[in-house]
């Protein structure tokens, strides 16, 4: 969709003025001591709206017959004063349309140097309320801001507001939140104690702890170039857990031509990740993009790909069952159906079944872009993204993983948190599956934004795995890589390893105390311990889950 009419932004805030008057109230940063961040979202369209997040925050002077009615231009909208720069802005509303059965509405944000085109966008239904969440940080500070609604198409629609929220966070006080979220999601308190064979605490007792694996996947993408290079692969190891296959376990990687499988590559990658135990996710099953599907495919009759994608699941699926953690089904659904056009609307759910019978131990995941990097795309809204993966549940599919890609240019911390929030709501596991920054940014700007991006998936309680796209060709990655040709780091390599030591538990020491204890709090995870007491010494492991109470480990020397 093209931006709106373009007005003189002078004389739009002289009519803002008298239509609104004096009702906008300015921005101001909350305490340093709160807000706590409010996750709470709706997926379901309601008879009533619920009541403002944060009391309505910066809004809750506002009511709802304060919009702006200009002709269906930017109606209705808020006044906004002397918003800041690099404040977090968490935005939610209630929106009810009339006039058609459904539309995708958009929040939009116009500031005296720029528009911000979606900061929040909703499905909205005929009759009820739906929830919108979003958000947004100015590249620049602004006097006097517009926040308006709007449908994504050409339709005029009757849009009507309720429960509007705007709440500031400072840098300080997001990251303040994103911690305490990390110390209670990610991290568990544990008492060691140490007695001897008696029963009798033993005070003062030599305690080393140490973190042996995360229970967190963290992880990237390989390539072919990984096989046989060793520097490549301690360096892997070293850092990650997860991997995932870029592009050979792909259609037109394995049967380039018609009945001629080769898994040779897929093969070889798979004993370097076995050999180091390290978890791996299965990408893809088929591949929307007719882009990307195989050229033989793309020509057979409708009987013959039917044949052949029986096969490829077959194949793929028998040769590898159990080995994979995950599988992508039907990549990209939301923006390409090439299958579904060739074989029926119900072709994707019958790949998920087929899988499913293949290899039930694995978790299925829809994947798609354009998700959390933005709303701005109307072919992959997290609306869109819901009713899509209920569509296929409803009709049977084991549909148990949300893939979120996570192509990023310039991230949106508050949109993906409020997106995120979204997808919550269904109780499935959400993974980050192919995180990378443009290359069109320089690499320096690039680590910023991918730090900003990791701390907030990571922190985010219903993100459940991260995988990084940065797969080591000599020419390159595909659009950001961690180090050079040498592996030595690049900015966002620095990143990398940076969170990596910040996320596990160091090597801990210390003694016992009067009762024969020794408490700390650890990242999830799996641990060895020795205790040490005169002569007496004793190794054990124990591991750590999550879970609300202190996880109690006794040791006899």
């Amino acid at each position: 969709m093209e931006d709106p009419p373009v007005l003189c932004f002078l004389s739009l805030l002289k009519l803002l003025f008298l239509c609104i008057g004096f009702f906008s109230k300015p921005c101001s940063s909350a305490p340093y001591d709160g807000p706590f961040y409010d996750s709470s979202a709706y997926t379901e369209c309601k008879p009533q709206p619920e009541d403002p997040l944060y009391n309505g925050g910066i809004l809750k002077d506002y009511a709802t017959e304060n919009g702006l009615e200009t002709a269906g231009v930017y109606s209705p909208a808020f006044v906004l004063q002397n918003l800041t720069h690099s404040t977090k802005y968490c935005f939610s509303i209630w929106i009810k349309i009339a006039g058609a059965d459904s539309a995708l509405i958009k929040a939009r944000l116009l500031t005296e140097n720029m528009t911000y085109n979606c900061i929040g966008s909703v499905v909205s239904k005929n009759g009820c309320w739906s929830f919108l969440k979003g958000g947004f940080v100015l590249d620049s500070p602004s006097q006097l801001s517009i926040l308006f609604f709007q449908n994504a198409d050409s339709r005029e629609v009757d849009i009507s507001i309720a429960s509007a929220s705007l709440q500031p966070f400072t840098d300080q006080q997001w990251r303040m939140n994103q911690e305490y979220i990390i110390n209670t999601e990610r991290k568990r308190a544990v008492t060691l104690h140490v007695s001897d064979v008696e029963g009798n605490r033993l005070q003062g007792a030599a305690i080393m702890v140490e973190q042996s694996s995360k229970d967190f996947p963290f992880g990237s993408a390989i390539a072919k170039t990984i096989i046989g290079n060793l520097p490549y692969q301690n360096w892997f190891v070293k850092r990650f857990n997860a991997a995932v296959f870029e592009n050979e376990l792909k259609w037109y990687a394995t049967e380039p031509e018609r009945g001629k499988t080769n898994y040779t590559l897929a093969d070889q990658m798979l004993e370097f990740v076995r050999a180091n135990q390290i978890a791996v996710r299965g990408h893809n099953i088929f591949w929307e993009d007719p882009l990307y599907t195989p050229a033989w495919v793309r020509n057979l009759t409708s009987e013959e790909l039917r044949s052949a994608v029986e096969s490829r699941i077959q194949s793929l699926m028998n040769k590898y069952r159990e080995e994979f953690i995950h599988w992508d089904v039907s990549n990209e659904m939301l923006h390409f159906n090439f299958y579904e056009q060739r074989l029926g609307r119900n072709a994707t759910l019958h790949f998920f079944e087929i899988a499913h019978q293949s290899d039930p131990l694995a978790t299925l995941f829809m994947n798609d872009f354009n998700v959390i990097e933005t709303c701005a795309d109307v072919n992959s809204t997290v609306d869109d993204y819901i009713s899509r993966l209920r569509e296929l549940q409803r009709g049977g599919a084991k549909m148990e993983g949300i893939g979120l890609e996570g192509h990023f240019t310039v991230p949106n911390i508050p949109l993906m948190r409020a997106i995120l929030d979204k997808l919550a709501t269904l109780g499935l596991p959400v993974w980050l599956t192919e995180i990378d920054i443009s290359k069109t940014i320089d690499k320096q700007t690039q680590a910023i934004y991918l730090e900003d991006v990791l701390r907030e998936g990571f922190s985010h309680p219903s993100v459940t795995g991260i995988m990084l796209w940065t797969a080591l060709h000599p020419n390159g990655c595909y659009q950001m890589c961690l180090t050079d040709n040498d592996l030595q780091n690049l900015p966002a390599g620095d990143v990398v390893d940076k969170l990596l030591t910040e996320w596990e538990t160091g090597e801990l020491t210390g003694q016992t105390d009067e009762h024969g204890s020794y408490s700390f709090y650890g990242f999830l995870g799996e641990y060895k311990v020795n205790a040490r007491y005169g002569d007496k010494s004793a190794n054990a492991t124990f591991s750590l889950s999550r879970g609300d109470e202190t996880r109690h480990f006794s040791i006899q020397l």
